[in-house]
């Protein structure tokens, strides 16, 4: 993985290539099929986006860290970019990972439509799931579809949930708690001594120091307005580190057999 200060995230609306506001006359007959596996679109990035409010559950399977001028948080899926340890190629995603709203809300998207103040729905024309006659049409006698009126359901939820987490990505700039942290693997030699220290990662996390540092009134307030919550399950998410590199060992374990 390299440094998740180049965050490609930034400016890009990842995994969506053809992106369209929806309209009856151009999307009337397009549908979204249904997928026993359908998360391969994922298995080409190490870093997904997520909403503070999904820190507590995402903290059972990944590293939660903050990447980019933005401080975006992140679960990390992959120690190289271009890698995650969690999708299979066929799309199957761990049955013990959380998966994101990011990641579940696709191929939908907003789209802000900064001329009119409004945000528009979006589809993914070029997800290999939307289809002319699709199992779950877009539209139905040229309204759009209870499966459409969810999918903007979870698409709103989603945007107040972004909004949430800017806010308390301000916060945590705000009282200067975050720092810069290395993620560093120590291999053993063939005769079990400790090896050369290997950097994995740099990114932003919390300060545990800074958090002790903090006025008494000011934990009180984050204790309150549920903030530190989601600061304990970010720096508890931490402890991922070890479990990303266990799953790296064990998907190159059985080409070295070879």
């Amino acid at each position: 993985m390299t440094d998740t200060n180049n965050s490609p995230l930034e400016g890009n609306v990842l995994f969506y290539t053809k992106p369209e506001p929806l309209d009856p006359t151009l999307h009337g007959a397009l549908g979204v099929n249904a997928a026993d596996k359908p998360y391969a679109f994922v298995g080409q990035t190490n870093i997904v986006p997520l909403t503070v409010t999904e820190f507590a559950a995402a903290a059972l399977s990944y590293p939660v860290i903050f990447t980019g001028e933005n401080r975006q948080p992140v679960v990390v899926m992959g120690l190289r970019q271009g890698e995650n340890l969690f999708v299979a190629d066929d799309g199957d995603f761990r049955p013990d990972a959380y998966i994101p709203a990011y990641v579940r809300r696709y191929p939908f998207v907003f789209a802000d439509d900064k001329q009119n103040q409004r945000l528009i729905l979006c589809i993914d024309r070029g997800a290999s799931i939307v289809a002319e006659g699709g199992q779950n049409p877009l539209f139905v006698e040229g309204k759009p579809s209870d499966y459409t009126n969810m999918a903007m359901e979870f698409c709103n939820n989603f945007e107040q949930e972004r909004q949430r987490t800017e806010a308390f990505v301000k916060l945590i700039q705000d009282l200067d708690l975050l720092d810069v942290r290395e993620a560093v693997f120590t291999p053993r030699n063939p005769d079990g001594t400790p090896g050369a220290p290997q950097k994995l990662a740099e990114y932003y996390a919390v300060s545990e120091d800074k958090l002790r540092a903090l006025p008494a009134e000011k934990l009180a307030e984050l204790r309150d307005n549920g903030a530190l919550g989601q600061i304990y399950a970010h720096l508890v998410s931490l402890l991922g580190w070890d479990r990303l590199i266990a799953l790296a060992f064990l998907r190159q374990a059985p080409a070295s057999v070879n």
